[in-house]
């Protein structure tokens, strides 16, 4: 054990910002398409993904920043920085960002795809003779009779832009003006509702190679924009694109109807502040200047960008170009579990005992079926959930409402507040009401993210509740791709807890005391640290210490604060942070028994597992918190405890095969970077691929239990012939 300092555990050169450290995240997606060991498609996809997830950074994180300058908040934050230098910082980052998005996108993957016999032109000049035919016809039937050109000039206000819509913008001359009098401004949307990428005439290549070819809608409806302006010549056209603050602000305390509320609040998300403005890089600066002035951007918000605007089509491509499977990873089917694998109804089989659920290596089926069955069985008295994301089709709404419907009492919180699903979720909520479920809408101020279902029975022997609790969202779409735990159970105490969860939800009664569940914002935090302070203790007193936790972020200043005193006492801590990690790792004097690293696969990494070592009487949880302030103090959360040998066992194999990953893991340098780990001589461990191939060979071995081929044993009849 080192000699504990005096060590200001607090001060803010300890920390990073949240926002610097969540771009250093898009950072290591974007490793993952710049990584060419993985297949060609799948770097498309993750580079769209760097793509979508600025997106939101924007709309969300820096409006709020902005919104916190213009109201002359100058407040630091947990690193020691203010608003307006947040935003310069990000600013420059951003910036970085996107430029290397861009090299990669046309140094690296555009050569890839022509290689592999696949061009998306840059522009529609390079179109030959005959696909230039086939696209001016292509525009003419399909895309000319959407289009709504827009001019702009003293008789008429600038256009109203839609947030995150792609657009073109022109600058006119009258026919038979010169070019010094006035020019005019116009500009047209490229329509949302139709395909992005059109594919057009095959052509051969300078090796006779057979090329299949995509263009842009962008570049068509450029290409064509002389139809639109008949009496105009078009001296210049880029397409630009901007993001707006949709950072929602509800007064729920005025709010009357928090339903209401938020339906107006989602109109306005289409025309708040613009945050960014993104323009293609040869426009021209006239257009700029308009633009610039227009729409009220700072020089520091425009983006000029070297290739296509939204680069949020290659998913599109991914999902919708067909005939390059080979550039793809196998699609993985998530498999049976074994404690379901009988004929036994799902009830009975939560009776033998809790049952754990790892997605998406083994399948959701279960906790779909869990409502369904719940909601046709004539024993069940009430259903009660809370939903927070829920897919578009989905088949838990649908038991629910089917229950409703067979007179049983269905409770259902569905969150309001879950962002950019608020539409969603009210359409859910009062179809949900309409069927007869009775519908709470959260609580006022704190958002509902915790996940749990509870299933009141009528038994021979009693009432008796079943209970699933999870890491993830009843989300049967997101459960194929995100990688999270549940646990289904009957155990009494974890059925009173819920009852009380639900109660608390719907009539805000809070119970004397909790059995097992620790819920937020009541006293989850309290508890979280009382289980660091303990394993603090126990390394002070030269005990068993050893913490390993598992989130998608970290960035709350006490539990942080409390971490570093810990591996100042001795406390060896693994942690496993998927995105945001405020704390500074492997600092001497201060957190050099803490490592962190970052899973970044084919799986989103969602689950949140916390194991501490207790002197070798180990307690592990899971849930639905992240050590975030708005986790422990503004949220309803549930972390519940995993007791059973077998389920104990299981999830700390799953904490250990991450820690070995030596494929997908980039570990926290103490300057701030991630690097990946060096892999020469070693057995290589990429955790999610070693996890489908366990779930596959669990099942196969379950099936070979139940197989009556392999269980039964014919004894011949003897002969009673001497």
């Amino acid at each position: 054990m080192m000699a504990e300092a005096n060590v200001n555990y607090l001060d803010p050169k300890n920390y990073v910002n949240r926002e610097l450290s969540w771009l250093e995240f898009n950072y290591r997606i974007l490793g993952e398409a710049r990584d060419k060991s993985l297949p060609l498609f799948e770097r498309l996809k993750f580079l769209s993904i760097t793509a979508s997830n600025l997106d939101e950074f924007f709309m969300v994180r820096v409006a709020s920043l902005k919104d916190m300058v213009h109201a002359k908040y100058t407040k630091p934050d947990i690193a020691g920085m203010k608003p307006e230098e947040q935003l310069v910082k990000i600013s420059e980052k951003t910036h970085e960002l996107v430029n290397l998005q861009y090299s990669t996108y046309s140094r690296s993957l555009i050569p890839a795809l022509r290689q592999q016999g696949l061009c998306i032109l840059p522009d529609h000049e390079s179109l030959t003779k005959e696909q230039g035919e086939y696209v001016d016809q292509y525009f003419q039937e399909n895309v000319y009779p959407v289009l709504t050109p827009m001019a702009f000039d003293s008789s008429r206000p600038f256009p109203l832009v839609r947030n995150k819509s792609l657009n073109i913008a022109a600058l006119l001359k009258k026919k038979g003006k010169k070019e010094q009098e006035e020019l005019e401004f116009a500009m047209v949307q490229v329509p949302s509702g139709l395909p992005r990428f059109v594919e057009i005439p095959v052509t051969a290549d300078d090796q006779g190679r057979e090329m299949r070819n995509v263009i842009l809608l962008e570049q068509i409806i450029e290409r064509n924009m002389q139809s639109l302006f008949l009496n105009y010549d078009i001296l210049d056209a880029h397409p630009f694109r901007i993001m707006r603050n949709a950072d929602l602000t509800i007064d729920e305390e005025e709010a009357v109807d928090l339903l209401e509320e938020i339906q107006k609040q989602l109109k306005k998300r289409q025309w708040g502040e613009v945050i960014r403005l993104e323009v293609e890089e040869k426009a021209d600066k006239r257009l700029l200047k308009i633009l610039k002035k227009e729409l009220e951007v700072s020089s520091d918000d425009i983006f000029q960008i070297a290739g296509p605007l939204d680069l949020t089509f290659l998913m599109k491509l991914y999902g919708g170009l067909d005939g390059f499977d080979n550039l793809k990873v196998d699609p993985y089917t998530p498999q049976p579990i074994p404690a379901f694998m009988n004929d036994d109804d799902i009830f009975a089989n939560i009776r033998k005992g809790d049952i754990l659920l790892h997605h998406p290596y083994q399948t959701f089926d279960p906790v779909v079926d869990f409502v369904r069955t719940a909601a046709k069985d004539p024993n069940v008295l009430a259903i009660k959930q809370t939903l927070y994301r829920v897919s578009g089709n989905s088949p838990i709404i649908a038991a629910l409402a089917a229950a409703a419907d067979n007179g049983k009492q269905v409770s259902v919180l569905v969150e309001l507040k879950a962002r950019f699903d608020e539409e969603n979720n009210i359409i859910w909520a009062k179809m949900l009401e309409k069927a007869g479920c009775h519908v709470i809408y959260g609580l006022v101020g704190l958002k509902t993210h915790s996940k749990i279902t509870l299933v009141v029975r009528r038994e021979e022997d009693g009432i008796r509740r079943y209970v699933h609790l999870g890491t993830g969202n009843y989300n049967d779409s997101t459960a194929k791709l995100y990688t999270d735990c549940g646990m289904m159970t009957c155990n009494p105490l974890i059925g009173e807890d819920a009852t009380a969860v639900f109660n608390m939800l719907s009539g805000y009664s809070e119970p004397l005391s909790w059995n097992k569940l620790a819920v937020a914002p009541l006293w989850l935090r309290n508890k979280f640290m009382r289980l660091i302070r303990r394993e603090t203790e126990n390394a002070r007193a030269g005990k068993k210490a050893k913490i390993i936790a598992k989130m998608n972020s970290l960035c709350d200043k006490e539990i942080i604060a409390a971490l570093y005193e810990a591996s100042c006492a001795g406390v060896k801590i693994d942690l496993i942070v998927r995105g945001i990690c405020c704390l500074k790792a492997g600092i001497p004097g201060l957190s050099e028994n803490i490592s962190v690293r970052s899973i970044v696969g084919n799986f989103l990494e969602h689950s949140r597992i916390f194991y501490f070592e207790n002197d070798g009487r180990s307690q592990i949880f899971m849930g639905s918190a992240d050590w975030m302030p708005r986790n422990l103090d503004k949220r309803v959360e549930i972390v519940f405890p995993v007791e059973d040998e077998r389920l104990k066992e299981a999830v700390y194999h799953i904490l250990e095969v991450e820690l070995e990953d030596n494929v997908k893991a980039h570990i926290l340098q103490p300057d701030g970077s991630y690097e990946k780990q060096d892999k020469r001589g070693k057995v290589l461990v990429n955790s999610q691929e070693q996890f489908c191939q366990e779930a596959i060979h669990m099942a196969k071995d379950a099936r070979k239990q139940e197989d009556p081929v392999n269980t039964r044993v014919f004894v011949p009849v003897e002969s009673h012939n001497e």
